[in-house]
């Protein structure tokens, strides 16, 4: 059964040397019993630099057991849940593979939230020195297994342990894992063309990224 394994919010507000700003929320840990869920996240959790992350389109950051089992083979460390930032820890869900404006009903309806797929975490300096891994932006961009932002369609309550179902696929065929930055400019045409053609609100970044790569391939 696709479940959530963990909830993770902040632990501790660090420093982040060299960058701006000089402090970050990436220290999330797992913590115990049922954790609010709305539309700007997880109740007591928070985020330092709400220019790039945070607010409704990332409301929340899942990523999945699998894709974090496979990193700690190759690290050779455990990837515990939120050493990456992440909020959801998941089993049995397709995260990387999750399709923009994918639904996923946690827990039971009416008590746990409705989240929507929204785009895919695009790796920075913050995330590579909490790392401390080698070329550590370049080798997670390019694993293709970036886990999902998430909106929180309709709030409720998440714990450990509660069932996630995917209750709604658009059916583009356009999964997170192809929406990054490195993504092929027809890939990201193809996104634009689902978007305009359904009104569907593109997470703003993610559309700032399509639209120019569009435009490179109307222009040859």
């Amino acid at each position: 059964m696709a479940s959530v394994t963990a909830v993770a919010v902040v632990h501790e507000i660090l420093p982040n040397p060299g960058e701006k700003p000089d402090t970050t929320a990436i220290d999330k840990r797992a913590v115990d019993g049922p954790v609010p869920a709305h539309a700007l996240g997880l109740e007591g959790d928070t985020q330092v630099d709400t220019k790039y992350h945070g607010g409704r389109f990332q409301a929340l950051y899942a990523y999945a057991d699998e894709d974090a089992e496979r990193w700690a083979d190759e690290l050779g460390r455990d990837v515990t849940p939120g050493l990456f930032g992440e909020n959801l820890r998941t089993s049995g869900v397709d995260v990387s593979g999750a399709e923009v404006g994918e639904r996923w009903q946690v827990g039971e309806p009416g008590v746990g939230p409705l989240l929507e797929v929204t785009s895919p975490r695009t790796p920075c300096a913050t995330f590579a020195n909490r790392m401390r891994e080698p070329h550590w932006v370049k080798r997670f961009t390019q694993r293709k297994a970036p886990g999902a932002y998430l909106a929180v369609v309709e709030p409720g309550v998440i714990s450990a342990g509660d069932a996630v179902q995917v209750v709604h696929r658009p059916g583009h065929g356009l999964p997170i894992s192809a929406v990054t930055k490195i993504a092929e400019p027809e890939t990201m045409a193809r996104l634009l063309e689902f978007a305009e053609a359904t009104g569907y609100e593109l997470e703003p970044y993610l559309r700032r990224d399509a639209e120019r790569k569009a435009r490179r391939l109307a222009t040859g």
